[in-house]
């Protein structure tokens, strides 16, 4: 008895995760996420499923980010109307993400048809609408962490916690028949292990094939405590020098880890002295979800009965008009602001008003692709382009790698490491680069049977 595995998604890159898993009988989903990174990249996203949607019997996802989740909405729309397994969290902060993902798919669109509209070209659709994103919803089911649940006739799901974000989850598909059951374990995005918040990932003894993530396969990150300096230093200059603090940051997640590390080194960071904002609906929702799940986490970050982190001077803009009014801000503003990457959302209104003044200090604090403003800048870019402007880049970039919710290639070693029986390990979820890096460490230290998993590729296992 076997079972195949495709890799369709997230093969030598870092976004658009998707795998099929066919037993034979049933075809199951393993994530179903958007390729993000420029609109070359994004452009992907159009093309057709590399499947047809009507042999999908189930799809599971490991945690809410968008280039896990992201396409959920596509496929509901193109026919799938089958279960989407995920853990409790994880459905609850879907809810905010996935509207929030279909609203702005229509709002690229609209922008995009007043162009053609004037140059007489057709228009466009969007890639799916926030009404699709709030049906796909209906399809959700939700389980706890360590919990068995039935996908389909022989195959069971038990969700780990990764360490990722909340509700974010290790995989592990059980496939069974003719009395004879198999074990796949997905890695999903494992936590970093000095990460603020979440706990660590958790560490599985065995399985017949491990799928594992490989974003920072080629590095490690600063020690903790390096990290706090280095932001204590950007803090201390940028008060000095009378600017502003600018903070790209993933809405779920990064967010939630800046918030705490803000609270817990107010007085280290002088805090007192400036307002900060956390300009991000969708930001103000997520937190209240971690205010909902706090039992899944360690870290205190609320007060007990408040939603509201326990953090002096903090201001929650939601309206665009509370937004507007930072701008008004010349120095003492630490603004925290999607997108992350610095693909689209408020933060662009911020950089158009203060990536020119050398007095301000940019912290990018996560994972920056190819093709994004957020790596041109980390990259030494020397102008970018704002709404159609071209602005110079005078503003002062900090990489914060210590910050990653990513683990770095030692977590990521040691976690494999605690499987006994060594299984073949495949790498997903990565730049080549990295996966190379990672791999020779792997068959190095553990003599691990490695492979770098490549698009359209079908293994048995």
């Amino acid at each position: 008895m076997s079972f195949e595995i495709q890799f369709l998604g997230a093969a030598g890159e870092v976004t658009g995760s998707l795998y099929a898993i066919r037993t034979g009988d049933h075809t199951v989903l393993l994530e179903c996420g958007l390729v993000q990174g420029g609109k070359e990249n994004e452009q992907r996203n159009w093309d057709p499923f590399p499947f047809d949607v009507s042999e999908i019997d189930a799809v599971i996802l490991s945690h809410a980010h968008i280039d896990h989740s992201g396409r959920v909405p596509r496929l509901v729309k193109q026919g799938y109307a089958g279960p989407i397994i995920v853990q409790n969290a994880t459905r609850a902060l879907c809810e905010i993400m996935l509207p929030d993902s279909g609203y702005l798919n229509e709002k690229d669109a609209e922008w995009e048809n007043r162009k053609r509209r004037r140059k007489g070209q057709a228009l466009l659709k969007p890639l799916y609408t926030l009404e699709d994103a709030e049906r796909c919803l209906e399809q959700f089911s939700s389980a706890p962490y360590d919990e068995r649940v039935d996908v389909v006739p022989g195959v069971t799901v038990r969700f780990h916690d990764a360490g990722h974000i909340l509700g974010s989850t290790i995989v592990e598909l059980n496939v069974e028949s003719g009395g004879e059951q198999k074990t796949l374990v997905f890695s999903g995005d494992l936590g970093y292990r000095d990460a603020p918040l979440m706990n660590s990932p958790a560490r599985i003894e065995h399985a017949d094939c491990v799928l594992l993530e490989s974003t920072y396969g080629d590095r490690l990150h600063r020690p903790f405590e390096e990290t706090m300096d280095e932001l204590t230093e950007v803090f201390d200059s940028a008060r000095a020098a009378e600017g502003n603090i600018l903070i790209p940051a993933f809405t779920v997640g990064r967010t939630q880890d800046l918030l705490y590390l803000m609270a817990e080194n107010y007085k280290r960071w002088n805090l007192e002295n400036w307002q900060i904002f956390l300009d991000s609906p969708m930001a103000i929702e997520a937190t209240a979800v971690y205010s909902q799940f706090r039992h899944l986490y360690g870290a205190k970050l609320f007060e007990a009965g408040s939603t509201l982190p326990d953090l002096p001077r903090l201001h929650c803009t939601r309206t665009p008009e509370e937004s507007m009014e930072i701008n008004e801000i010349r120095s003492g503003a630490i603004v925290i602001a999607g997108s992350g990457m610095c693909s689209g959302g408020r933060i662009l209104h911020h950089l158009k008003n203060n990536v020119w003044r050398p007095e301000c200090h940019l912290v990018i604090v996560g994972f920056q692709a190819y093709g994004t403003l957020g790596r041109r800048l980390v990259d030494g870019g020397e102008s970018v382009r704002l709404y159609g402007d071209e602005y110079k880049v005078r503003i002062n970039v900090h990489t914060i790698g210590g910050l990653s919710a990513h683990g770095d290639q030692a977590d990521l070693v040691d976690w494999y490491r605690a499987f006994a029986n060594r299984p073949p390990v495949y790498l997903v979820h990565g730049e080549r680069d990295a996966q190379q890096v990672l791999a020779a460490r792997l068959k190095k230290d553990l003599d691990a049977p490695v492979s770098i998993a490549e698009l359209g590729q079908r293994i048995l296992v």
